[in-house]
């Protein structure tokens, strides 16, 4: 009698080392690559190994399948967690992404992102952080975390208050997706490399034969994408969202004359008035922090008082993820009834675990 045919099944990281590279490919690409814990302790302890060993110089990261880098992080995951109680494993979570976030930022040997298709929210903690950091015609960048009642994190916060003028907040408030062009003009990736040389790409990482540093080398592929959409909107986009009130920005936004303005007016006014009112708050704090691990801090202690107490995240996943209605139904439902502080209160709010305690 002939034993089943047991297929195992396929790791959700790849690791591999060839001729100095350390090459790690996320490899759950039906789910565009989304992050769960597993994954992040997969890559942390990759980075780990090479650290300190001597035939890796420089480390790629891509992702398998061809319509993305990575979705995001488990948002699925995280409510069912909420819905069952379980506070205590949002936070392990949350504490093992934002290390590897704060560690590819840091990291002694240059890590090479490659964030060709979709990379939003989570897959933006890898790539946004890296040494290197190359789009592609096809890149779709973002941090739409407000559309789920959320705010952004894993260090966007750090990237979207040092983009240029009031695009910043313009991004975080909206979700909105940048193509290459934006999202090296927003300082979220620094190369533009047509899809079709990343081969060639991995192969010249693979074989350089000269002390070239990545950096260098990947100029050699750079080509100049279109010019960014967002940085001709920057007239509209800096008189509205300089506004001191998520309500105030959105009345500059309907005395504008651009149909742009008045569109982006509506999309605010779709989404979670709480998300929408902590976001703003937060990317202005951010512009005052030293650091990454400091606006890390800051994501931490927020996504924690929002998964503790506020049921617009439950909502805003369910409405886009699970039941895929795309009718959330925020509380409070207008900005107005916002109570007033709130912003400050979840700012302030200081998690039981810190995030960096154990270092």
């Amino acid at each position: 009698m002939s034993s089943p045919d047991v297929t195992a099944p396929e790791p959700t990281v790849l690791a591999r080392a060839d001729r100095g590279v350390g090459h790690l490919t996320l490899n759950r690409p039906r789910a565009i690559n989304a992050l769960d814990l597993d994954m992040i302790v997969q890559l942390s302890a990759a980075l780990d190994a090479w650290q300190h060993d001597p035939d890796i110089d420089v480390v790629l990261l891509d992702g398998a399948g061809d319509r993305g880098l990575c979705a995001g992080g488990d948002v699925r995951g995280l409510r069912e967690q909420i819905i069952e109680g379980r506070g205590d494993d949002v936070g392990v979570f949350f504490r093992a992404e934002y290390a590897l976030n704060a560690r590819i930022a840091e990291y002694p040997k240059p890590i090479v992102a490659i964030a060709d298709g979709v990379t939003m929210g989570g897959g933006i903690g890898l790539a946004g952080h890296a040494a290197v950091r190359i789009v592609t015609e096809r890149s779709r960048l973002a941090m739409p975390e407000t559309r789920i009642g959320f705010t952004p994190d894993v260090g966007g916060s750090w990237l979207l208050a040092r983009a240029p003028g009031r695009t910043g907040e313009y991004l975080a408030l909206t979700g909105g997706t940048m193509d290459a062009s934006d999202a090296i003009y927003a300082g979220f990736a620094d190369a533009f490399v047509p899809s079709d040389r990343l081969t060639d790409l991995c192969d010249a990482l693979l074989t350089r034969a000269d002390p070239a540093t990545p950096a260098e080398l990947v100029l050699l592929f750079d080509e100049t994408p279109e010019p960014s959409r967002l940085a001709a909107a920057r007239p509209w986009i800096d008189d509205a969202f300089a506004a001191g009130t998520v309500t105030e920005i959105i009345e500059r936004l309907r005395a504008r004359p651009e149909p742009e303005a008045s569109a982006t007016a509506d999309e605010l006014d779709a989404l979670s008035p709480t998300a929408l009112t902590v976001t703003l708050a937060a990317v202005r704090a951010a512009r005052e922090l030293p650091s990454l691990r400091a606006a890390l801090a800051q994501e931490y202690g927020l996504v924690l008082w929002f998964a503790a107490t506020q049921a617009d995240l439950v909502e805003g996943i369910r409405a886009q993820l699970v039941d895929k209605d795309r009718d959330p139904h925020w509380n409070p439902t207008t900005l107005e009834a916002v109570a007033p502080g709130l912003a400050a209160a979840a700012l302030a709010s200081v998690p039981a675990e810190p995030l960096w305690g154990a270092e």
